[in-house]
């Protein structure tokens, strides 16, 4: 019976222990096994799927592909409203070119018809005192007066207008309009346009209508006005407020900005205001007066010619003749020499300077330099404007005084 138990309990005892150490084995199993981490579990679970998994590195470019396509998204608009401006800027440089080789032509033919009509008076006027009398003699005076007179009234309106001269102004214009086109194309293909850009072109181009209308009736520029000023074809900026934060002394410069550039550029700006500006200005005056005294005389002549051709007695006939020859020199001086032109043409480069002037004052009042154009780029652009080298820019600003010198700034003009 002993042994029986013994047997039996050692029976009982053995499937306990196996099972004892097989548990174990399986809990040395699960404790050694590496479950895989999360990402390769899902990543598992979406190949059994039938999905696909991207990383977050290969989703980085598309992030940033996403928010560039955002910001052009924001900007578009000012793209799309520069284009449009472009268009106008275009179709106006073409326009103002094509008047101006219009009025350019009225010029020739209104100077070779005029010249033409005087001479003809004259020499008739000469061929009635040669003439006995009769049918005859009153066809000669009646045409030479009709020639004088109708010659008298196109100067008038010659003069008027200054046919030359408005050809010089849409040369100008379709220059500058041409030279706004390619900055608005610079805008768009190497900057970033905002609605800011918009608006200073809008600006911009109402300022060139203005400066170069192209009517003659109402809006035409004044051709002998009272005061002569440099032109102007640029929005006048408001000064900025003089009570912005100033820079310390200590502050570092950057940029490309020293003390000593914004220094050079005031002294540029001296120049151009004591000597380039003011000599301009004084010639367009001198000019002027010309043009006045010219404008007068021609049709004065060919009224006292036309009077001269009616009236009878030598000395009559012999007003009648020489006047109309002098009107014609007159004539041919005044629009043949496009004296018109040549004020304008003075006029516009006193405007240049003046323009220039300004913009360097309002990039130096611009007290952030990192809000301002590159300092050696800017002065490259001083120097290519005023034709000098970066070394004989310096050495203007270094030598020039008030009392020295007569050089000027620019040695384009």
């Amino acid at each position: 019976m002993a042994t029986i138990q013994a047997s039996s309990s050692s029976a009982s005892s053995f499937p306990r222990d196996r099972t004892s150490a097989a548990s174990k084995t399986r809990e040395s199993h699960i404790s050694v096994l590496k479950l895989p981490c999360a990402g390769n579990l899902i990543h598992e679970l979406n190949r059994r799927n039938g999905l696909q998994t991207i990383n977050s590195a290969e989703m980085k470019p598309f992030i940033r592909t996403n928010m560039k396509n955002e910001e052009a998204n924001g900007n578009w608009k000012a793209v799309e409203e520069l284009y449009a401006i472009m268009e106008a800027v275009a179709d106006r440089s073409e326009m103002h070119k094509n008047i101006g080789v219009q009025r350019d032509n009225w010029n020739r033919l209104l100077l070779n018809s005029l010249n033409v009509m005087t001479v003809t008076a004259a020499t008739m006027a000469g061929l009635a005192s040669l003439t006995g009398g009769g049918a005859p003699l009153l066809a000669l005076k009646l045409s030479s007066t009709l020639l004088y007179t109708a010659a008298t009234g196109i100067l008038m309106v010659m003069n008027k207008i200054q046919p030359s001269q408005l050809a010089e102004e849409q040369r100008n214009a379709a220059r500058l309009f041409k030279n706004l086109h390619q900055q608005l194309k610079t805008v768009v293909e190497v900057g970033r346009p905002s609605l800011n850009d918009v608006k200073a072109a809008m600006e911009r181009v109402l300022a060139l209508d203005k400066a170069y209308p192209l009517p003659l009736l109402g809006t035409m520029l004044e051709k002998f006005p009272e005061t002569v000023e440099p032109a102007v074809w640029w929005p006048r900026e408001q000064q900025r407020s003089q009570q912005e934060e100033t820079v310390g002394g200590g502050l570092e410069r950057n940029n490309g900005w020293s003390e000593k550039l914004e220094e050079e550029m005031r002294e540029v700006v001296g120049v151009l205001k004591r000597k380039d500006a003011a000599e301009y200005v004084r010639l367009s005056k001198l000019v002027l007066k010309v043009n006045k005294i010219l404008a007068i005389c021609g049709p004065f002549l060919t009224g006292v010619a036309a009077v001269g051709s009616v009236l009878d007695g030598s000395w009559v006939v012999a007003l009648g003749v020489v006047g109309g020859a002098l009107a014609t020199v007159v004539n041919t001086v005044e629009h043949g020499g496009q004296v018109g032109m040549v004020f304008e043409m003075y006029r516009s480069t006193a405007g240049l300077f003046q323009l220039m002037e300004e913009t360097i004052e309002s990039t130096l009042e611009e007290k952030d330099v990192g809000e301002r154009e590159n300092g050696e780029l800017f002065e490259m652009k001083v120097a290519l404007q005023v034709g000098r080298s970066l070394p004989g820019l310096q050495n203007l600003t270094a030598t020039h005084s008030p009392s020295s010198p007569r050089e000027f700034a620019s040695k384009l003009f």
